[in-house]
């Protein structure tokens, strides 16, 4: 069982007890399938070549079509692309730079940089997408970044795969995740809005909360909140209840190993993508059984369109990365098991998370009428801990018909969700030349 497929929350799998030699094994046994793995693409080639006689064959087809399927399956897929290298600005095509601004171990800040010939003349708020570190790489929130390009100067965080860390940068956990976020408030000078998708709702939440606190000045103009557990009691799935029945001790003494040797953070305690790519397919084992037989047909009839939808869509579902074990269980506790947010008890740094203390920021909440992942009026749960957000600046919005990916994907997303999502940023700006205090770094 896993919570958050499509970065909901971070995943929980249940399963046998995972010995530290469990990844070991794994890494020996994708070594030892990579010479299977490579002739079966030699033979795919070989059959698929319209000089080859027999790729004009049912015979030839079948075996092209089980060779590509035999390497999809042992394959380690990293991370996707972003494939975004243009938006449409005004109805004029504008070229996009995808460049890093912001960096630190275990995460990077992305600007999608649009190159105007001419400036647009409506305003272009910075929107900066905070991606959920739940095993998925952020290029997950590929369509959401589309749909706020044209009206926006958008932002992104890029997680690092925690075995690619090594041991040496130190640890990660919650209260780290939180520090990134005001740092990357900070750096933008807080003339931003945030977009919080699905498992980084707490994190931003509490981040921004800590800031107005502490008399913060860049904090953001807004913040979206979008089918986050803020309240996991509320309407609770399936998954929640997983959560809370098993305790953090028995996911801190199932699902816990260590990165082997050749990755660059080996011996560092992770929650694997692969158990966690366990725990996604386990959700929704006949669905992907199916999606994978009609590829199989769909390859052999040569039927090309949906078969290559299909790939990019498992190229994506399919990568996975490790996450730190106390970022992990940091927050399975704290969310899942504790509730420690709405009970007024979390705290960051050993300092008290108090929502009430934010006036300035803005809030919206967004949920999916269908979200078995986070239930209907966890995320709306901010309204009530938010208590001094003027009524004028805070507002709700449930999208009907969708689940939990169409709250931030889809096509009701790009028309319905993204625009009032912009609308609101536009409208709570409070005054794009707010005196900013500018510190000496």
């Amino acid at each position: 069982m896993a919570i958050g497929e499509f970065g909901g929350a971070p995943a929980l799998s249940a399963g046998p007890a995972l010995s530290n030699g469990m990844y070991w094994f794994y890494e020996m046994n994708h070594a030892a399938l990579n010479p299977a793995r490579a002739m079966a693409d030699v033979a795919r080639l070989y059959l698929k070549n319209p000089l080859n006689p027999w790729s004009h064959t049912a015979f030839g087809k079948t075996m092209a079509a089980s060779a590509e399927m035999f390497e999809r399956f042992t394959r380690r897929y990293g991370q996707p692309e972003w494939g975004i290298d243009s938006t449409s600005v005004n109805g004029e095509q504008v070229p996009v730079h995808i460049t890093p601004v912001w960096e630190r171990p275990f995460c990077r800040l992305l600007h999608f940089e649009r190159v105007f010939r001419h400036p647009p003349r409506r305003p272009q708020p910075k929107m900066v997408i905070v991606a959920p570190m739940s095993g998925h790489y952020a290029t997950l929130l590929r369509g959401t970044v589309e749909a706020f390009l044209p009206n926006h100067d958008v932002y992104i965080t890029d997680w690092i795969d925690a075995r690619l860390v090594p041991v040496t940068e130190g640890s990660f956990n919650l209260d780290d995740y939180i520090d990134y976020i005001i740092s990357i408030l900070h750096a933008l000078h807080g003339d931003c809005h945030l977009v919080a998708v699905c498992q980084p709702s707490v994190p931003v939440l509490a981040a921004v909360a800590r800031m107005e606190a502490t008399g913060d000045p860049y904090v953001p103009h807004s913040m979206t909140l979008m089918g986050g557990p803020i309240d996991t009691r509320i309407n609770p799935t399936a998954v929640n209840k997983l959560a809370e029945d098993r305790g953090t001790e028995w996911f801190a003494r199932n699902v816990i190993t260590k990165v082997p040797f050749p990755h660059p953070g080996v011996m560092r305690d992770v929650y694997p993508g692969f158990l966690q790519l366990h725990g996604f397919v386990s959700m929704n084992l006949d669905r992907h059984l199916d999606a994978h037989k009609q590829l199989f047909f769909n390859l052999v009839k040569g039927d090309g369109e949906p078969a290559q939808k299909h790939r990019e869509f498992y190229d994506e579902y399919l990568a996975v990365m490790d996450l730190t074990a106390e970022f992990y269980l940091q927050t399975v506790d704290t969310v899942f098991v504790k509730h420690l947010l709405p009970k007024g008890e979390m705290t960051h740094r050993g300092l008290p998370v108090d929502p009430a203390a934010i006036r300035k920021t803005a809030l919206l909440t967004v949920e999916g009428e269908k979200d078995d992942i986070s239930g209907l009026g966890q995320t709306q749960a901010a309204h009530a801990l938010c208590v001094n957000i003027p009524d004028d600046r805070k507002a709700h919005y449930v999208q009907q018909g969708v689940g939990h990916y169409g709250v931030f994907n889809g096509s009701r997303f790009r028309s319905e969700i993204a625009p009032r999502i912009s609308d609101f940023a536009l409208s709570s700006q409070q005054n794009l030349n707010r005196p900013r205090v500018v510190h000496a770094r």
